[in-house]
């Protein structure tokens, strides 16, 4: 390990010839002087402190310094402080929103820019998702479940759902957070109390700096607040991102409405499960809680990546964050709650895609365009969604949609809107993975109806003597055999 941590190098010595020395000492790029205040390698963007293509010049700290010029030296070095000195969970959260926003602002990488939203797009949205839910009124027995419609700029997109990212992101940061802190040995930890501390400091600055990016560069992508099969926005408000429903519609050929419209379909159909399926979105964090327990830290990557922490590439801790840190065990247990994670997100899924397409069907010519490119959509991911997979450790697509959706379909027709929907009543009247093989039993099988066991659970609740009299008869008879 280096002699000088975090890249805090000891200041240059002065020169034998003076001034002279100095000049030549920066032309040569030795030293440490001011071309290099952190000891991270050159910053980028920074003019004389280090520009495009010299050292250091994809330092993962260029997302937090941004463009550097002598007079942003104040500020960047309070941010490094901040960066220091966090205390915080395993994740700096403060520092992936303003990463977050820090990417939304530079745009996509078709050059599209984030901008606020107009009356007219705000408008045409509520509009959309009102008339979406009056055609899904015919497709499902679920009641609506957006209370109000809202259109978000990116930067809104981010700001809404950071909560849930933390909800899902904390667990495995938690375990890399732990294990930083003992890959050192036993008496080392001791005397290194300080030196833990700041590699857990730096450990949630890098994963909030990959957070904060993937959440910025999924913010150009999405169309609504559902789009993952997870509820991220607010409880009861259906979403759309105007100016992402436009970039999606560009080249389908699909006159704008019709998409909007198709979107806030599926958008408030989304909604309507989430609102009235009170324990699916407990089911479905509580799946991806249960895979993330199960995933281990490679504790000899990162024993390798402390023990040859090298100050000039701190990149080398993010990187282990990026490539393979992360090992599922391969155990009985870690590959149930996979199967429950994919199938869980398979059906959420896979009922939307079918009540949707049964309410678009009749009334846009689109639909079955529109149907397919959002199936591809799903199914291929982005590339925000694999930098996800890096971080969380699984990739949050279901992989099985279109088997799911085809045994919706097939219960609709077996046992109509109600039959079908009615199996969201109780999660054990959900088809398994098993059931995805083969959806023909699944629809045929006797129905299982858990109405009357929620009854009687629920009397028993409420009268919790009720049974006594019975009990004591029972202990009373024993008591007279005896």
């Amino acid at each position: 390990m280096s002699d000088t941590p975090f890249g805090f190098g000891l200041p240059p010595e002065e020169p034998d010839d003076g001034d002279e020395g100095k000049k030549k000492d920066q032309e040569s790029g030795g030293g440490q002087g001011p071309a290099n205040p952190f000891g991270f390698g050159g910053l980028p963007g920074a003019g004389g402190f280090g520009g495009p293509g010299g050292p250091g010049a994809d330092n993962p700290l260029a997302a937090m310094f941004g463009s550097l010029n002598p007079t942003d030296l104040g500020a960047a070095f309070q941010q490094l402080g901040q960066m220091l000195s966090y205390e915080g969970g395993p994740v700096n959260w403060d520092m992936a929103k303003q990463i977050a926003r820090q990417t939304v602002s530079q745009g996509t990488s078709d050059g599209t820019k984030d901008a606020s939203v107009g009356p007219a797009e705000r408008t045409a949205v509520e509009e959309a998702v009102r008339l979406a839910d009056l055609w899904l009124d015919d497709a499902t027995s679920l009641p609506s479940g957006a209370g109000s419609a809202v259109a978000w700029s990116r930067a809104e997109w981010v700001e809404a759902t950071l909560p849930a990212w933390k909800e899902l992101v904390d667990p495995v940061a938690e375990r890399v957070g732990t294990a930083m802190g003992d890959v050192l040995p036993e008496e080392m930890q001791a005397m290194a109390g300080p030196l833990i501390g700041m590699m857990r400091s730096m450990g949630g600055a890098m994963f909030g700096t990959q957070i904060g990016q993937a959440v910025g560069v999924l913010a150009g992508e999405v169309v609504g607040s559902t789009d993952i099969g997870l509820p991220l926005g607010p409880v009861g408000k259906a979403a759309l991102l105007p100016a992402n429903v436009d970039a999606f519609g560009k080249d389908l050929g699909v006159p704008k409405d019709e998409v909007r419209l198709y979107l806030a379909l599926r958008e408030a159909a989304h909604q309507r499960l989430f609102a009235h399926v009170p324990w699916l979105r407990s089911h479905l964090y509580g799946a991806v809680d249960g895979y993330a327990r199960g995933i281990k830290v490679d504790t000899a990557k990162l024993e390798d990546v402390v023990g040859q922490f090298d100050p000039q590439n701190p990149e080398q801790l993010q990187d282990a964050l990026q490539q393979g840190m992360f090992q599922p065990e391969d155990t009985p247990e870690q590959k149930a709650a996979l199967a429950r994670l994919e199938t869980a997100l398979a059906l959420v899924e896979g009922w939307v895609d079918a009540v949707v397409h049964a309410a678009a069907k009749p009334r846009l010519s689109s639909a079955d365009a529109l149907r397919e490119t959002l199936r591809r959509r799903r199914a291929s991911g982005g590339p925000a969604e694999q930098t996800f997979a890096t971080l969380i450790g699984l990739e949050l697509r279901p992989r099985r949609l279109r088997d799911a959706s085809r045994l919706w379909a097939s219960l609709t027709d077996a046992r109509g809107v109600d039959g079908r929907d009615g199996l969201w009543s109780h999660p054990d009247m959900l088809p398994t993975a098993s059931d995805l093989d083969d959806p023909d039993g699944f629809v045929h099988r006797e129905q299982l109806d858990f109405s009357e066991l929620d009854k009687m659970l629920g009397e028993a609740a409420e009268n919790p003597d009720r049974k006594k009299p019975d009990l004591e008869k029972k202990d009373d008879s024993e008591d007279d055999t005896e």
